[in-house]
């Protein structure tokens, strides 16, 4: 039952992602040219020229990206639970994003780091993190969709999944690496680099949740690392040389 039900989960969201992921980087691997040489997408126009139905698009997807949320925290009730047992909740806010900057800090510097080590190696797309037009929109959109994608993985990825891993009676190791496994599967459409950076931060993150017993500060700590590197590339790009475009 468990693994019919982690089953559903992952195929209505990560899970699907990690498919499409894969065929992206069979796509980018047969194609003639490097992968440095090409290009992963995010955050895209939905409606190119014409401002607010392109931000009813953005607004609409980030909204329809929480769905899978939603039903993890209809699971946890049918077993007289809810997302606090996970530790998604409010109730440790200046602790939680104390802790979660701290992480962001030591992650999403390291992240980067490898990111451009990957990318120089020809292992790694070029990450564009934006092409959103410059409106009014655009950087409230870009830091939604960051604690967008924050929620939607900590607490699927991170919160669900070990519960439903430690539930089956795997050992914590095995728990966490499989979890930090379907992490990194679907980043690899940014190439091999993506996904062992992932990877690693799936470790990491799995250590630190067991050990807080909360996912808010792991998401706090997500959102302000893609909030960083998704503001961040608005404000440098084409400004200094060593960052890709």
């Amino acid at each position: 039952m468990i693994a019919f039900e982690v089953s559903a989960v992952l195929a209505v969201s990560l899970g699907r992602s990690a498919v499409s992921a894969f065929i992206d980087l069979m796509g980018s691997l047969t194609a003639r040219k490097a992968l440095s040489a090409q290009h992963a997408l995010l955050n895209t126009s939905a409606a190119p020229g014409r401002p607010w139905l392109d931000l009813s698009y953005q607004v609409e997807g980030i909204a329809f990206g929480l769905a899978p949320v939603l039903l993890v925290a209809y699971l946890l009730t049918r077993e007289r639970a809810s997302l606090r047992t996970l530790g998604a909740d409010r109730t440790q806010p200046w602790r939680d994003l104390g802790r979660g900057a701290g992480v962001a800090a030591v992650i999403g510097g390291s992240g980067l780091g490898l990111y451009l080590a990957a990318h120089a190696a020809g292992a790694a797309l070029t990450v564009v993190p934006t092409t959103l037009p410059a409106v009014w929109w655009r950087i409230p959109v870009l830091i939604a969709s960051a604690f967008q994608n924050a929620a939607l993985e900590e607490v699927v990825i991170l919160g669900y999944l070990l519960r439903r891993f430690d539930q089956a009676g795997w050992s914590n190791a095995r728990s966490d690496v499989v979890s930090a496994v379907i992490r990194g599967s679907y980043h690899l459409y940014q190439g091999f680099g993506g996904f062992v950076g992932n990877l690693v931060m799936g470790l990491i993150f799995a250590r630190l949740y067991r050990r807080w017993g909360r996912v808010m500060p792991l998401l706090m700590a997500h959102g302000l690392i893609d909030t960083v590197a998704f503001v961040g590339y608005v404000l440098l790009v084409g400004h200094v040389s060593w960052l890709p475009h």
